[in-house]
C-alpha cells in the first residue's frame, strides 16, 4: 500500500510554516521535495511539471488579480494621509459621551476604513496608536478595548473593497467553472469581483450591526467595561464631521459604485481609488482644499459628461460642437492631471510617495509570490492524488450537503489558526469548493460564509495576524494574554454572524442578483 504522500504534504507544510520560514518559500520547497519523493516512489507523474510557466502565466495576467496593486497603493496612501486619525477624532467626540461611544466610534471608522482602504495591519496600528490609548485613559476594560481594535480592523477583509474578497472571486470563479465542466455543461457562467463585492456587502454590514450591538449591550450590563468620556471635549459641528467623513464616502461611492454599476472593471475602478487617494492626500500636503475640490468635479464632469456625450476625433463626420467638447474635455483633463502632479511633487519632497510605492511594492509582492508558489503547491499535490481524496472525503460526509459544508467550514476555521487567508484561499479552496459546488451548494452564499471565516483567521491565536500587529502598536501596559483573552467574544460574534448569513442566504444573494 502506498504512503498517502498528498496528506503527509499537506501536514508537512503546515509543520514548516510553524517553524517561521517564509511562506512563499516554505510552499516552494515543500512542493519541490514532495513531486521528488513521488516521482521516485512512482506516484507522482514528472511531466506535469511541464504545466509550471503556464500557471504561472496565467496568474501574472490574471485581469482579477492585477487589480491588486491599484488597490494596495489606494489604500497606502490613504494610510499614509493620516485620515484614520481624523477619523477617529471626530467619531470619538461625537459618540464619546455615551457608554459605550468610543467602542462604536472604533467600529464605525474600522468600516470606514476598511471600505476605503482595505489594508487590515493599517487600520490595526492606526486605532492601536490613537483610539486605544484613548480608551484606557477613559476607563475602558483592557481586554476590551484590544479586542474592539482588532476586530475593527479585520473588518477590511470582509468589507469591499479588500484584497481577500478579489482573490476569492478568482478562485471561486474558476472553481464554479471546474465544477460546470464536472457536469458536461459548455455554456460556462463565471463569478466576477463585482458579484463578489455585491453579496459582501451586507454581510460586512451585518457584521458592523453585530459589533455595534455587542459594545452598547456589554456597556449597558457593565458600565465599569466601557464608560461614558471623562474628557471635556466638545462635539464636533456638522463641518468638521462632514470633513472628516464625506470625502472616504465619496471615494467608496466612486470605487465600489463603478465596479457594482457595471461602469468599470476591477482595474479601472482600482486605477479611479488610487487617484482619488492621491487627492485626499492632498490637503495633508498643503495643497489648497479648493484647487482639490475643483480637480476632483472636473473628473466627475469629465466621467459623466463624456460617457453621455463621447466624441471620437478619428470619424470623418466630427461637427464643430464634437470639436468643441473635445477641447473642453481635454481642458479638464488637464487641469485635473496638473493637479495630480503638483500633489505628486508634493508627496515626493514630503517623502510619502517613496514610502507608499516600496510598501505598495512589499505587499503586492508578497500576495503574488504566494499565490505562484501555491499554484506550484496545488499542482503537485493534485498530482499525488490530493484531488480526488478530498472529493471522497467530502461526498462520504453524513449529511449529505449540509454535512460536507459543515465539515468544509470547520476544516478552514482550524487552518485559520495556523496558515494565512492567502495560503488556504490559493491552496485549500481549489479542491474543496467544486465538490461543494456540485453538491448544489450556491457558489455566491459559499463566497462569503467562507470569507467570514477566512477574516476570523486574523483574529485566532497564536498567528492572527491582528493579535501582532496591535502587540506592536499597543501601550506596554496591554499584555499579550490580554489581547488574546480580548478577541475571544468577537470570534464567537463571527460565529454568530456565520449562523445568521447561514440560516438567511438571502442576506448574500439578494444584492449581487438584483444587480446582476
Amino acid at each position: 500500500m502506498s504512503l498517502p504522500l498528498d496528506l503527509i504534504m499537506f501536514g508537512a507544510l503546515i509543520a514548516f510554516i510553524l517553524l517561521g520560514y517564509p511562506v512563499a518559500f516554505t510552499i516552494a520547497g515543500v512542493a519541490t521535495g514532495f513531486a521528488l519523493l513521488g516521482w521516485m516512489l512512482g506516484d507522482f507523474n514528472i511531466q506535469l511539471m511541464g504545466a509550471m510557466g503556464q500557471r504561472f502565466f496565467g496568474v501574472l495576467v490574471n485581469p482579477v488579480l492585477t487589480a491588486i496593486p491599484l488597490f494596495v497603493l489606494m489604500g497606502v496612501i490613504l494610510e499614509k494621509s493620516r485620515i484614520a486619525e481624523e477619523l477617529l477624532e471626530t467619531m470619538g467626540r461625537l459618540f464619546g459621551r455615551m457608554n459605550g461611544g468610543l467602542g462604536v466610534s472604533v467600529i464605525l471608522v474600522g468600516a470606514l476604513l476598511a471600505a476605503s482602504t482595505g489594508i487590515v495591519g493599517a487600520t490595526v496600528v492606526a486605532m492601536g496608536l490613537i483610539a486605544l490609548p484613548t480608551m484606557l485613559r477613559n476607563g475602558y476594560d483592557p481586554k476590551l478595548a484590544s479586542g474592539m481594535v482588532c476586530t475593527a480592523g479585520t473588518l477590511g477583509q470582509i468589507i469591499p473593497p479588500s484584497t481577500l474578497l478579489i482573490i476569492l472571486a478568482d478562485v471561486m470563479s474558476n472553481a464554479f467553472q471546474q465544477a460546470q465542466y464536472a457536469q458536461g455543461k459548455f455554456t460556462i457562467e463565471t463569478i466576477s469581483v463585482g458579484q463578489t463585492f455585491a453579496a459582501a456587502m451586507v454581510p460586512g454590514l451585518l457584521l458592523v450591526l453585530v459589533y455595534c450591538v455587542y459594545v452598547l449591550a456589554r456597556a449597558r450590563l457593565f458600565p465599569g467595561d466601557a464608560p461614558a468620556m471623562n474628557e471635556n471635549v466638545d462635539r464636533p459641528s456638522g463641518k468638521e464631521i462632514a470633513a472628516a467623513i464625506v470625502p472616504p464616502i465619496l471615494l467608496i461611492i466612486a470605487v465600489l459604485g463603478s465596479i457594482l454599476g457595471g461602469i468599470a472593471s476591477p482595474n479601472e475602478a482600482a486605477s479611479v481609488g488610487a487617484v482619488g487617494a492621491i487627492l485626499l492626500a492632498g490637503r495633508r500636503l498643503g495643497v489648497s482644499t479648493k484647487l482639490i475640490v475643483l480637480a476632483t468635479l472636473a473628473l466627475l464632469v469629465l466621467a459623466v459628461v463624456a460617457t453621455l456625450m463621447p466624441v471620437r476625433l478619428q470619424r470623418s463626420d466630427v461637427t464643430p460642437v464634437g470639436y468643441l467638447l473635445a477641447a473642453v474635455y481635454a481642458g479638464l483633463a488637464i487641469f485635473a492631471v496638473g493637479v495630480v502632479v503638483r500633489i505628486l511633487l508634493a508627496a515626493f519632497a514630503d517623502g510619502l510617495l517613496k514610502a507608499s510605492l516600496l510598501s505598495t511594492l512589499t505587499v503586492t509582492s508578497m500576495i503574488f509570490a504566494t499565490i505562484l508558489m501555491a499554484s506550484f503547491f496545488s499542482l503537485v499535490f493534485v498530482g499525488l492524488g490530493g484531488e480526488d481524496r478530498v472529493h471522497a472525503i467530502l461526498n462520504e460526509m453524513p449529511g449529505g450537503a449540509t454535512g460536507a459544508l459543515i465539515f468544509a467550514m470547520l476544516f478552514v476555521f482550524v487552518l485559520g489558526f495556523f496558515l494565512d487567508f492567502v495560503e488556504i484561499s490559493v491552496i485549500l479552496l481549489p479542491v474543496l469548493i467544486p465538490p461543494l459546488i456540485l453538491m448544489g451548494i450556491d457558489p455566491i452564499w459559499l463566497t462569503v460564509l467562507i470569507a467570514i471565516n477566512l477574516q476570523t483567521s486574523f483574529l485566532t491565536p497564536p498567528f492572527g495576524f491582528s493579535l501582532f500587529y496591535l502587540r506592536g502598536a499597543a501601550p506596554k501596559e496591554i499584555t499579550t494574554g490580554q489581547i488574546y483573552r480580548g478577541v475571544v467574544p468577537f470570534i464567537g460574534l463571527q460565529i454568530i454572524a456565520v449562523a445568521i448569513l447561514w440560516l438567511f442566504p438571502i442576506l448574500a444573494t439578494w444584492l449581487p442578483r438584483s444587480l446582476y
